[in-house]
């Protein structure tokens, strides 16, 4: 028997799920430790199981797969609490704030002051200068009443 290679097999297979858990810490995206994990696996098998490495390979592919889908439906049954879950939602976060009509709002309809940009608004006819606050938003149109 050659234990030589069975060592190589299954010891190249935890080294790289070593370097894919580096990896996964150094570039957090919560993707890399379930390949890693896969890797994990496949390295045991291949240290308890004589396999060949075509074998391997359809293993770790059958696990990656596997895992990472594992992963998905656990993250989306357990999601990871945010400090800032508006984050990413610019004008979720624009909701309460007070701005200045720059063009009138007429019809429904004009633009506001939000920072350095402008944004278009929807809400009560107000000329310009009028403060408004911002209750929501559709898309990329603020919605603004009267403040």
């Amino acid at each position: 028997m050659d234990w030589l290679g069975m060592l190589d097999d299954h010891w190249g297979w935890l080294v790289f799920a070593a370097l894919l858990g580096v990896a996964e810490v150094l570039m957090p995206g919560v993707f890399l430790i379930w390949v890693a994990l896969a890797a994990a696996v496949t390295g045991l098998i291949a240290l308890l199981l004589p396999v060949s490495v075509p074998v391997q390979l359809l293993i770790f592919a059958l696990l990656c797969l596997l895992s990472v889908w594992g992963g998905r439906r656990w993250y989306a049954a357990n999601p990871v609490a945010s400090q800032d879950p508006m984050l990413n939602d610019r004008t979720a976060r624009l909701v309460g704030e007070i701005v200045t009509v720059v063009e009138p709002i007429d019809n429904g309809r004009g633009r506001v002051k939000v920072g350095d940009s402008v944004w278009s608004c929807r809400g009560p006819d107000a000329p310009a200068g009028t403060r408004v606050r911002v209750v929501g938003a559709d898309a990329s149109v603020l919605k603004v009443e009267l403040a």
